[in-house]
């Protein structure tokens, strides 16, 4: 079970995997900050239409308790994955939904309020990464590419682990005939047969049903040769306390999932 603790006034969960001690993880929760509701109060998002100073103080109590200010992407539910190690520079926010880096103090960040955030760390502690999983990214392979772009900054093939943040949970995610359609196509492109209970159809509700998608990840990381898989424990649309959760208020902030080299 990841650990749920109080540090700076923050309440923060760190993953519980066996990951190399050079390697720093937390995942916020919506607990610690200054914004007032719906956003209370530990809001990461600038762009949910929270009071800007509110989450320019958020993300200082943040940072407050890690290495270096985070690299923050704006996600769009893609597939593409920044290398932050790179010399390119670009201007005004960097469009992707993963980050990857194998350099120390440089701390990768991805925000959700019931999409997956999966972080990823190689076993030797050289090279670590992280993804902003919703079900359009998951399906386009965001997944698949961390982990080919972490691939790219080894020499060696590369022996990985994933922990699995806090997301919408299997009872609480509902989707249409679409969704469980694209995903079925896509695994028989594949060859991969999705697991048995990935999609359980809603009683009394035709053409619907409840998504896993802890299991739809744990399919995409398997079929990478990911075994080491951890987490998935959390629901965001059930607890409140905890999480902020799109699907349950609508407006609402956002937490963060954060990753660094020491």
């Amino acid at each position: 079970m990841s650990i749920i603790q109080t540090h700076a006034g923050l309440t923060l969960i760190a993953p519980d995997w066996p990951a190399p001690s050079r390697i720093g993880a937390v995942c916020t929760t919506r607990m610690g900050g200054v914004s007032k509701a719906p956003f209370d109060s530990l809001n990461l998002g600038q762009y949910v239409n929270d009071e800007p100073t509110a989450v320019i103080e958020n993300r200082l109590r943040v940072q407050a308790v890690l290495p270096s200010e985070p690299v923050w992407l704006r996600q769009v539910h893609g597939s593409r994955v920044w290398d932050t190690d790179s010399k390119t520079c670009p201007e005004g926010p960097i469009e992707a939904d993963a980050s990857v880096t194998n350099q120390p103090n440089r701390v990768l960040a991805v925000m959700a309020a019931d999409c997956l955030p999966v972080l990823f760390a190689s076993s030797d502690g050289q090279v670590v990464g992280a993804a902003h999983a919703g079900w359009k990214g998951l399906l386009a392979g965001v997944l698949e590419n961390t982990v080919d772009a972490m691939q790219a900054k080894s020499d060696s093939k590369l022996d990985l682990m994933a922990w699995l943040g806090p997301a919408i949970g299997p009872n609480a995610f509902e989707v249409g005939e679409d969704v469980r359609a694209a995903y079925e196509d896509c695994a028989v492109r594949n060859g991969a047969p999705l697991p048995l209970n990935a999609f359980t159809a809603v009683d009394g509700k035709a053409g619907k049903y409840w998504a896993d998608l802890y299991q739809l990840a744990r399919h995409r990381l398997s079929s990478k040769g990911i075994s080491a898989i951890y987490g998935g424990e959390f629901c965001t649309v059930h607890d409140q306390k905890l999480f902020f959760s799109y699907r349950r208020d609508g407006v609402c902030g956002r937490f963060a999932s954060l990753i660094w080299l020491h």
